[in-house]
């Protein structure tokens, strides 16, 4: 691959967990963000090169991307980050990582994809664990029932209170994407409810609007995919908060509250906390007669996300790449999940 790898959004949370990953690799990022202060601190601690480039200012964007092959967007909330690095990998054509989850930002990028063909550009959003175990658990369920129609995804719940997980319930709302007939719809988050074995017996799961009705269309071509998060107590709180309040979250001072809230928490789960709990995923898959699930348990969604964006990583900046929109499964098979250490892939019901 001609030109470098550029991680930006690099001083946060997750990007740190992803630098450990990308060295691990052997790979060396450049770290960009905007906070030269941060960034170059970082930047010196790791023997690493920095560039300083705000997402609002296009001509330090443009930049900041001089040279660069691929980068791996990983400042969020990518509903307002993801738009402006799009526009400069593409007018750079450089490749695109990100580690959104969000289905509405990914469908958005999707409607770049004839452009990036033409730039011969890859977009991959979502290459952390949104969505790379659950998209390749897709393709792999499809595999085994390819006459497949419907899809169920669901995901466990982290029990740790974190700035992210307060932000992705924040971004769940009070309505979620569903795909049926192979286009996109909006329920009410929490219409659906039903049960799924996470590895422990029969575990509630309602219905949000999680990243996979987007991708798992494109890597399966299955036409109606639902998305399923476990029945948490944080869950169910926040439904309820919803229903009674939802008008205030889409008021500055409703988003002000959540933003205090957030301050409160801490970036992410300590190493003791990654090191012990595992996330689980399910995919069931049905043709109207016959039914099929697998299940994957894999790391703590945070270092899921950091060992799944290396090893993405690694491979864009191999040469191994298809350009327009794409997803990790349709890229490189549904056993792509079986490269990241612990993760272990399971059949829990037959044909």
């Amino acid at each position: 691959m001609d030109g470098e790898l550029l991680l930006y959004g690099a001083t946060g949370y997750s990007a740190g967990l992803v630098i450990e990953a990308m060295r691990a690799l052997g790979l060396r990022p450049i770290l960009a963000g905007r906070n030269a202060k941060r960034l170059e601190g970082l930047a010196n601690r790791l023997g690493l090169e920095h560039r300083v480039a705000p997402l609002t200012d296009a001509h330090a964007l443009d930049a900041a991307l001089r040279g660069i092959g691929v980068v791996l967007h990983a400042a969020g909330p990518f509903v307002e980050t993801a738009a402006p690095m799009v526009d400069a990998c593409l007018r750079h054509r450089a490749h695109y990582l990100d580690l959104s989850g969000e289905a509405a930002v990914v469908a958005d990028i999707a409607h770049r994809h004839e452009e990036a063909r033409r730039r011969g550009v890859m977009l991959m959003p979502a290459v952390g664990f949104e969505a790379v175990p659950s998209d390749c658990l897709a393709a792999h369920v499809v595999r085994r029932l390819p006459s497949a129609r419907t899809l169920a995804i669901a995901t466990t719940a982290s029990p740790f209170a974190s700035r992210g997980s307060l932000r992705t319930l924040a971004t769940l709302g009070t309505q979620s994407l569903v795909r049926r007939g192979g286009l996109l719809a909006v329920l009410p988050t929490a219409a659906l409810a039903r049960d799924f074995d996470f590895g422990t017996g029969p575990s509630q799961a309602l219905s949000c609007g999680l990243v996979d009705v987007v991708t798992a269309w494109y890597t399966t071509g299955v036409p109606d995919v639902t998305g399923y998060l476990e029945a948490s107590p944080a869950l169910r709180t926040a439904v309820a908060a919803w229903r009674m309040g939802s008008a205030l979250w889409g008021t500055a001072p409703g988003r002000a509250w959540l933003g205090a809230c957030a301050a409160l928490l801490p970036d992410g789960p300590s190493l003791e906390q990654r090191r012990t709990y595992r996330m689980a995923i399910v995919v069931e898959a049905a043709d109207g007669r016959r039914r099929v699930a697998s299940r994957l348990t894999t790391p703590e969604a945070y270092t899921t996300t950091a060992l799944a964006a290396a090893i993405v990583a690694g491979r864009v900046m191999r040469g191994d790449v298809e350009t327009g929109l794409q997803t990790p499964a349709r890229v490189w098979g549904p056993d792509l999940a079986l490269h990241i250490p612990n993760v272990v892939r399971e059949d829990v019901t037959g044909v």
